[in-house]
């Protein structure tokens, strides 16, 4: 819930600039982009920069284009911010019967939907911008990810694991960076990408933990509610197929030793989350969900130091 009645989302993070300094008119809309919650930004840009990272080595090029990882984040914050005012846009009326999100500037009457809707155009223009700085093929498959975004807010109402369907526009990224140095898509991205989507379902499936009670009452599916008493073991299957996906990416690719060396070490990350979940712990869940903003960036770390180690090599 909000604190103090200042309009703070619940599982916003503490102290974030947007509740301390951001001018009080720019705050719902600020809030509304998930800018207070910066790990959406960070999931969704992290399989880009896993394939920008990947294209590189099997490019036989000495580091990730930095100009295509700009890019990348920015269009990761722009399109964050799009996707989820078009999801609350969506969900206002659900959003108002779950404790977690009745505080959003939607459902708490902050933003009105004409305003919000504008925002979402003024979003989508801002990635549009990004997507056409790339080739011919890449902005082909950007265009393509709308499909899943479009759908997903209404997937919750008519399956049982819509997770499965935001993993397939959040782990989108795992294409555009293969495409962005190609303009193709080669058997290291597509592994990459359906490793992404396992990932992201299994972290969106912890994340799902804080809402189960909540959900049940509304009648919201998720995989959280899907998977019931097999929730961990379900979690760890999903993470286990990430990375099993992801290291047959590195192979395909051709990544050498520090490749290999940050696949091992994100499959470890993962494993480490499925020790410490336990259902019905939505605090935990929400520590276990952002802290794969760190399982991210070690995989990218991983990756983007093979490049710089065969740079180096004579």
């Amino acid at each position: 819930m909000s604190e103090a009645g200042d309009g703070r989302v619940a599982d916003a993070v503490a102290g974030h600039w947007v509740d301390r300094i951001a001018p009080r008119g720019m705050r719902p809309y600020l809030r509304l982009a998930r800018i207070d919650r910066p790990i959406g930004w960070w999931l969704l840009v992290l399989p880009c920069w896993w394939s920008a990272a990947l294209a590189a080595t099997h490019a036989g090029r000495p580091w990730p284009d930095p100009w295509h990882l700009l890019l990348f984040l920015v269009g990761a914050v722009a399109m964050r911010g799009a996707g989820s005012t078009y999801n609350d846009i969506a969900d206002r009326d659900l959003d108002a019967q779950v404790e977690r999100t009745r505080s959003r500037p939607l459902p708490s009457g902050q933003v009105r939907p004409r305003a919000a809707a504008l925002f979402l155009v003024a979003q989508a223009l801002v990635g549009l911008a990004v997507l056409v700085q790339f080739n011919a093929g890449a902005i082909l498959i950007g265009l393509c990810s709308l499909l899943p975004v479009a759908v997903y807010p209404f997937m919750k109402r008519v399956m049982s694991m819509p997770q499965a369907v935001l993993g397939l526009a959040f782990a989108w990224g795992a294409l555009m960076g293969w495409a962005a140095v190609f303009g193709r898509l080669d058997a290291a991205a597509l592994l990459l990408y359906a490793g992404s989507v396992a990932w992201v379902i299994g972290y969106d499936t912890i994340y799902a933990v804080q809402d189960i009670e909540d959900d049940e009452i509304a009648g919201i599916r998720s995989s959280a509610r899907l998977f019931g008493d097999h929730l961990k073991a379900m979690v760890a299957s999903c993470y286990g197929l990430a990375a099993l996906l992801v290291a047959l990416a590195v192979h395909a690719a051709g990544g050498g030793a520090l490749a290999w060396a940050g696949a091992l070490a994100f499959a470890g990350h993962l494993a480490w989350q499925v020790r410490r979940l336990r259902p019905r712990d939505g605090l935990g869940a929400l520590t276990l969900f952002r802290s794969n903003r760190g399982a991210g960036l070690i995989l990218f770390a991983g990756l983007a130091a093979d490049t710089l180690a065969r740079g180096w090599m004579p």
